[in-house]
């Protein structure tokens, strides 16, 4: 598992992270832990929306030349 101390939001590092919100993304080896320096800030982080690139398929970045 990897670990960010670095609040996404507010940038700032979490020197001592124990005792502060988290989340856990994805599993196994592969997956991060993310703290938060407030539940403020872990709720802001949850409610940006996810893109599903996937679902677009209009546009093709291929440059074979």
């Amino acid at each position: 598992m990897r670990i960010s101390t670095t609040d996404p939001i507010t940038g700032n590092d979490i020197p001592n992270p124990e005792g502060h919100p988290f989340i856990v993304d994805g599993n196994g080896d592969n997956a991060l832990k993310v703290y938060f320096e407030s539940e403020e800030t872990k709720r802001i982080f949850l409610d940006i929306p996810v893109e599903h690139p996937g679902k677009d398929f209009t546009t093709n970045l291929n440059n074979p030349a």
